[in-house]
């Protein structure tokens, strides 16, 4: 009997514990207001070489406000790959996937994924691949990738925590150790490559085979293949309402961190949306032959008004697993962006937000991107399991 099917038969009773947890979240949806978002007032950060580019949202930004019509979309669907994801290793390519170009959704929800014959290819779509940054706010990290400091901390301060480990190990066991969410369920990505995109297009849809969370699945597969136990909360946070999208997210999350403290790695996957007028950015990179979007880490700092204490030991993550990426996948990442942002990262030791692609990248990009996030961050864990 292999680990993985142990640690289903494990968690078999513990699952039907969870079916119970969709209903107790519903009804503090509706009976209590959602924790308002601690972003509120934050501008976009310059993510681009002097003032070539900058990221834009493609959405109102997300005030955390709650009014009443703000409703939790979809159920809170907890995925530990009974059956649903394939098990086997491919030599050096990682668990073979089905093509989300193949994938057929049974119910691809209120806002399905454009035919075809619907998309108006009025825009310009630019492929990029973003190599080393300069700047007084950028750093290189000693073992591959860089950090882009936005705070008042100096670089050389953030360079010698950098070079800390994570503040947490994970032990051999059955329980679920990394959890996996999206708070903007419904970012979705460009069908294949190609020179146009569609502006009329906010690239958000409610169907799980091409939107975030597919990426979500591709990062869970490699890491059960790892041996790893993950949660994957599938819960539509953005949809109908974007305003309140982290203080929903936050809802969906804690009662799975109470039900499962072995958990110590909370991943929020986005997609990023770099643009310009008429002009929508590929950023991807070439992994062992095949086009991967390129990944960036968020962590975030508190500047004394968002309640993170322990900030910096996110941070110790994010840098951990930024070099094991590079030192895996030498240019898939972006640097990562530090910068005073909440994000829901006050849960836990390992909370980090990542952009996987940008809305010009396609879905077997990002899918690819998902399961190189997925061996780099089973590697980075076993390197600090606890010993027997």
């Amino acid at each position: 009997m292999t680990r993985l099917k142990k640690r289903r038969i494990a968690q078999a009773v513990k699952v039907s514990l969870l079916l119970a947890l969709p209903i107790a979240v519903g009804a503090s949806a509706k009976g209590v207001p959602a924790v308002k978002s601690a972003l509120s007032g934050f501008a976009e950060a310059d993510l681009g070489k002097g003032d070539q580019l900058v990221r834009q949202p493609d959405y109102a930004q997300d005030s955390g406000s709650d009014p009443e019509e703000d409703i939790l979309s979809g159920a809170l669907i907890v995925s530990q790959g009974y059956g649903v994801l394939p098990e086997t290793r491919q030599s050096g390519t990682g668990v073979k996937l089905l093509s989300p170009l193949e994938m057929v959704s049974a119910d691809p929800g209120p806002k399905p994924y454009p035919a075809q014959d619907q998309w108006s290819l009025d825009g310009k779509i630019l492929r990029t691949t973003y190599g080393e940054y300069s700047g007084d706010s950028f750093f290189d990290l000693e073992g591959g990738g860089q950090v882009n400091n936005k705070t008042s901390i100096s670089n050389d301060s953030l360079r010698s925590e950098s070079r800390c480990l994570p503040n947490f190990t994970i032990s051999e066991t059955d329980e679920p150790q990394v959890l996996i969410y999206h708070t903007h369920t419904t970012e979705s990505f460009e069908p294949f490559v190609r020179e146009s995109y569609d502006t009329s297009f906010n690239y958000r849809t409610t169907d799980e085979t091409k939107n975030i969370v597919m990426v979500g699945d591709a990062i869970q597969a490699e890491l059960e293949a790892s041996g790893i136990g993950v949660i994957h909360a599938r819960t539509i946070h953005d949809y109908p309402s974007y305003n309140g999208s982290y203080g929903r997210s936050r809802e969906t999350i804690l009662p799975i961190l109470e039900q499962y403290p072995t958990i110590k790695v909370a991943l929020d996957i986005h997609r990023d949306a770099i643009s310009a007028e008429g002009v929508a950015y590929q950023p991807f990179s070439v992994q062992q032959g095949k086009e991967a979007a390129q990944v960036m880490i968020i962590s975030g700092c508190d500047d004394g008004t968002l309640d993170m204490p322990e900030y910096m030991k996110n941070f110790h993550f994010a840098c951990s697993f930024q070099q094991q990426l590079e030192s895996d996948w030498p240019g898939l990442t972006r640097p990562i962006l530090f910068d005073y942002r909440h994000y829901n990262q006050d849960l836990t030791t390992g909370s980090l937000l990542i952009e996987v692609g940008s809305h010009g990248n396609t879905l077997e990009q990002v899918q690819y991107s998902g399961q190189l996030i997925g061996q780099s961050l089973g590697k980075l864990l076993e390197s600090i399991k606890e010993e027997p």
